[in-house]
């Protein structure tokens, strides 16, 4: 049958060595030359033949400063790219299906360099003619992986478990340790592709029921919390903060993996969604590396109400003598919390250090309009808690950076009858993503600890 246009589009059936050739030689002229017009059009590069992919904007160029011309130019290039990768990713798996290879090495045709040795292997390898059930297989050989999950229920339940245990342990150092990114990737697509992952394995031989499914998704998050624990790469607060999120995402995934074997899908499909889930983490990662989010920025403003006239309170405010330790319960499991401020100087540069459980907060002043508004930047945060560890002080890297304090300010209102009214303001930006669920709890730890420094400046103007 004759090669059709339409058959550059779709990823089932397969295609000769030849074809293929032709359509990626085809294929990155006519995508290298578009490129370059793309970037003469908004950069200027009209003048030479060749383009960078590698660094299209520079080597210097980091994507949370570009101006607005390179970000278009950027978007340009990406919504342009989108057929081609679509071209390439059908045709790269329909040639590996045609020479008998795992389709989920697809996976190369996204690695600089890798790609193309690859694309040049795949022009070179022969068709090779593979049972129809295996051609899904991530791994060669027919047989491999069934024989190596266990057909009972409980031996594979078992197996998933541990691997996704394993693997969900490796992301996690991919991602925090080596990429350092807490975000969409370790908090949003790693338990959802957890869970999905353990259940597919799960049900691999044949279908299970929604309440093992869960229960197998769900018990390799719980012990991969205990993991981090124990190896010390995490402290038990962070990991019951996330935990919510986790549980959530890794339910719906492992009910979404339930879905798939309840509708029988054979042999051919499921190792194919395997190595699809796998690979969404590490991408996931990538992706959002690359992309260097800017993180928003969120405001707390909290406030009380004092027996006493400004001008008692603004002597507080603007350094208060030691808080006696906390009694609550989040300040005593480790989050930072205010002891005392101090300051040296008076009036616009004078710089105040609010001194917290875990080291100071410097604070240049910026506004000093006594007794009505006292306002000042801050140009060193201290970590933003202690983590609870069997083994101590550890020092995780989401404990220097992620969580930034960028101003802060108190404002006196004067009240009928000598009063005042205190408010406390907080800016603050937290590179931990999804942003808005990270929000609920920092929005809420700020807020506890205005009120600790708020109720003892009352307490102090007041007896005074």
């Amino acid at each position: 049958m004759a090669f059709q246009f339409s058959d550059l589009w779709r990823w089932d059936g397969k295609v000769d060595r030849g074809k293929y050739a032709a359509v990626g030689l085809i294929g990155v002229a006519i995508k290298y030359n578009v490129d370059r017009l793309i970037a003469g059009s908004f950069l200027g590069y009209d003048k030479s033949f060749f383009f960078n992919y590698l660094a299209p904007l520079g080597k210097a160029a980091r994507l949370n400063h570009l101006s607005n011309t390179e970000a278009k130019f950027l978007a340009t290039l990406l919504l342009f790219s989108i057929p081609f990768l679509w071209i390439g990713v059908a045709m790269t798996a329909k040639r590996l299906r045609d020479a008998g290879q795992p389709v989920w090495l697809v996976v190369l045709f996204f690695i600089p360099v890798i790609n193309v040795l690859f694309f040049l292997a795949l022009c070179a390898l022969p068709r090779q003619e593979r049972a129809a059930y295996s051609e899904g297989a991530p791994w060669p050989g027919p047989g491999v992986v069934a024989g190596i999950i266990p057909r009972s229920a409980l031996g594979s339940a078992v197996l998933a478990i541990f691997l996704t245990t394993i693997l969900g342990l490796v992301f996690v150092g991919l991602g925090t340790v080596v990429i350092q990114a807490y975000g969409w990737g370790l908090f949003v697509a790693l338990p959802f592709c957890l869970g999905m992952f353990s259940v597919l394995l799960h049900s691999y031989h044949e279908p299970r029921d929604l309440k093992t499914c869960l229960s197998v998704a769900l018990l390799p998050i719980g012990i991969l919390g205990a993991v981090l624990l124990l190896v010390a790469m995490e402290g038990l607060i962070c990991i019951l903060m996330a935990a919510p999120f986790a549980i959530v995402l890794s339910t719906i995934g492992g009910m979404i993996g339930y879905s798939i074997q309840d509708r029988h899908w054979g042999a051919r499909q499921r190792p194919a969604m395997l190595s699809i889930v796998l690979l969404l983490v590490p991408a996931s990662f990538g992706i959002e590396h690359v992309a260097a989010l800017r993180a928003p920025e969120f405001v707390v403003r909290t406030a009380i109400e004092i027996n006493a006239p400004p001008e008692k309170v603004w002597n507080q405010v603007v350094a208060f003598a030691e808080i006696p330790p906390p009694k609550e319960l989040l300040f005593r499991a480790g989050i930072a919390y205010p002891i005392r401020a101090e300051i040296s100087g008076r009036g616009v540069g004078a710089v105040r250090h609010c001194v917290f459980s875990t080291g100071p907060f410097v604070e240049p002043i910026e506004v000093w309009d006594e007794p009505r508004l006292l306002q000042f930047g801050v140009t060193a945060n201290p970590a933003p808690l202690n983590e609870l560890s069997p083994y101590g002080n550890i020092q995780p890297p989401h404990l220097h950076g992620y969580f930034v304090s960028e101003k802060g300010q108190f404002l006196l209102t004067a009240l009928p009858g000598g009063r005042t009214r205190l408010e406390g303001t907080t800016w603050y930006h937290d590179t931990i993503w999804p942003a808005a669920y990270w929000r609920l709890w920092s929005d809420y730890i700020i807020h506890r600890i205005h009120l600790r420094v708020l109720e003892h400046i009352r307490d102090v103007a007041e007896r005074s």
